[in-house]
């Protein structure tokens, strides 16, 4: 099984849970770890699952000005965050916009502040419904990791992160097998 996983982040939370994602998967197959600012088309090829995730800005999926604004805020003398190396570029929604996904099995993840999803937002809704748009096929329903006021994540998370990055893909194979036709053999990698 080939995983991409591409990842938006601003100040390296959504980074660090991509590459926790990524470190878990290894051992189900190929991983490719990639900023949205790297991502291209072709990155996608072959691949049997992408999981794409970002920040949660606004209630939703960044924009432009969000972006901007993240990055004039970690700019300020009194910052207690840093912009993310490869934060600067292309954002998530504009990355999705340009998208054919090919039926290509799919899940969506954020980062988001503690509290209520309807007092925060997340971000993770308009990626799937994206990714669903540009046809992918979503496996899973889209999930929410929780940062804390600095940026960073909240205790526990990349592990909860890499526990639903296997989960999704266990997901994905046990569909794939199910829809073969009866009497084919499956070609997925060993469990």
């Amino acid at each position: 099984m080939r995983t991409v996983i591409v990842y938006e982040s601003m100040y390296g939370a959504t980074r660090a849970l991509a590459e926790r994602m990524g470190e878990a998967l290894t051992q189900r197959g190929g991983v490719d770890v990639v900023p949205v600012s790297a991502a291209s088309r072709e990155c996608l090829d072959g691949a049997d699952l992408v999981l794409v995730g970002g920040p949660t800005h606004v209630h939703g999926m960044t924009t432009p000005r969000s972006r901007h604004a993240a990055i004039e805020a970690a700019a300020k003398p009194d910052a207690t965050v840093e912009v993310d190396p490869d934060a600067e570029g292309q954002g998530l929604r504009d990355w999705l916009s340009g998208l054919d996904g090919g039926a290509t099995s799919a899940a969506a993840f954020d980062t988001r502040m503690h509290g209520p999803a309807v007092l925060t937002g997340r971000a993770s809704r308009g990626i799937d419904k994206r990714l669903r748009k540009h046809g992918f096929a979503t496996v899973v329903d889209p999930e929410s990791f929780l940062v804390e006021k600095d940026g960073s994540l909240a205790e526990g998370e990349a592990d909860r992160a890499a526990a639903w990055a296997v989960s999704v893909a266990k997901t994905t194979t046990a569909t794939a097998r199910s829809e073969q036709p009866a009497g084919s053999r499956t070609t997925a990698a060993p469990e």
